[in-house]
């Protein structure tokens, strides 16, 4: 028989919101014909990977010495590790060495593997919502719990409902920034808070609450907006991270974790989180394209093109009347449910398939009554959604 638990996460509300409804895409796509529907549902980045990532691809693949594709250290080849601790440096402003970076499968690879490391049964997460749907699972993988706290309205933190919720169970406080799917980046000011209420914290309860940094998005901002470096405000943080997004390598699956140098004991998470990695069954991450990354990790990547879809999606739901956030990060819109749904975004997203339009409730990512469109899609799909856009919410009229 399937594990109790593992039953109960694939029947939960938010098992595979994503997922699910680009799978329903697929078969809307063979019946209709794929032009004619406009699928927002998956954050797959869809600009070619930079000219520099496809130069350090070509050279990697023409090594063919002894040894390239075996094992290394678990936590990465030590020149990798250098390699990313320039770009963190560089993101930070703090220097940060090789020995402080760990080459990961992947964002979630790196999460699971600091949720290993840090959490003991009955342990809390503490996440703003809305927040990235598979939260939930990588917590509880590790017998914790997520505690979801509401954000303010315009999604920035809720510093006071936070504080409120810490208690000597929290091990952790999880922050994605930019946000998925809201697409909200946290001030400098309230990061700064942050660590001032963590640090409170910490000397109130003799323990360590890490402050976690999920952070593929960084690099894709809009109007000048930056992303705070936390390592300058928290001593205990970690951040986590990938080059799915930034440089369009999802399938890759090449991330890494980046331990403040300053923190409680920096070796001995280092050697948790690497030890983590071995046990989940990752051993580390992929050879080739962390050989690929030291090469390219700093590629210049123009992200313009989301901003110009960003804007013709938004000009689209302004016409129609469809309330959102405007996303200062990463390539969501997440949007109001009109009033006539009650709230019900399963309900509304059903209805939008009715006019071949896709999208992901909100209920999956910790917001109810909302719902998101990754605008990660070709400008054509875009362009082509408006008159189903339009007629769909005529028709509530």
């Amino acid at each position: 028989m399937i594990a109790k638990h593992i039953q109960e996460m694939i029947n939960s509300k938010g098992a595979s919101v994503i997922r699910k409804m680009f799978e329903e895409g697929i078969v809307l796509k063979k019946e209709h014909g794929e032009e004619n529907v406009f699928d927002f549902t998956l954050g797959n980045p869809d600009l070619d990977p930079p000219q520099k990532v496809v130069a350090a691809i070509q050279e990697e693949a023409k090594d063919i010495s002894h040894g390239c594709h075996g094992y290394m250290p678990n936590a990465g080849y030590p020149f990798v590790r250098e390699a990313i601790a320039q770009k963190i440096t560089k993101e930070q402003g703090l220097s940060v060495k090789g020995e402080n970076v760990i080459m990961t499968v992947g964002a979630a690879s790196a999460l699971n593997c600091v949720f290993k490391s840090l959490l003991n049964p009955g342990n809390e997460v503490l996440v703003p919502m809305p927040f990235f749907a598979e939260y939930r699972h990588y917590a509880r993988n590790h017998g914790g719990s997520l505690i979801e706290i509401p954000s303010k309205a315009d999604f920035s933190l809720d510093l006071q409902a936070i504080k409120a919720k810490l208690s000597s169970k929290t091990a952790a406080v999880l922050i994605n920034n930019p946000n998925n799917p809201s697409g909200k980046i946290y001030s400098e000011s309230d990061i700064k808070e942050l660590a001032t209420i963590l640090s409170e914290h910490n000397k109130k309860t003799g323990r360590i609450t890490y402050l976690v940094c999920d952070e593929p998005y960084r690099a894709i901002v809009y109007d000048g907006a930056k992303v705070a470096p936390a390592f300058q405000f928290y001593e205990n943080t970690v951040i986590v991270s990938s080059f799915a997004k930034d440089l369009s390598l999802p399938g890759e699956r090449i991330g890494y974790i980046a331990v403040n140098p300053k923190s409680d004991a920096p070796e001995e998470f280092i050697k948790a989180v690497t030890f983590a990695l071995r046990v989940l069954g990752c051993v580390n991450a992929p050879a080739f394209f962390q050989k690929v990354i030291a090469k390219s990790w700093d590629a210049q990547v123009d992200y313009s093109s989301y901003k110009i879809r960003r804007d013709k999606l938004m000009a689209i739901l302004d016409k129609c009347g469809i309330e959102y956030y405007r996303p200062q990060g990463a390539f969501y819109l997440f949007c109001k449910v009109p009033s006539r749904f009650s709230g019900d975004d399963g309900d509304f997203c059903d209805y939008l398939k009715k006019y071949l339009i896709l999208a992901a409730p909100g209920s999956g990512f910790g917001g109810k009554g909302w719902f998101r469109l990754a605008y990660c899609v070709s400008e054509k799909t875009i362009i082509n959604s408006e008159k189903a856009f339009s007629k769909a919410m005529e028709e509530l009229k």
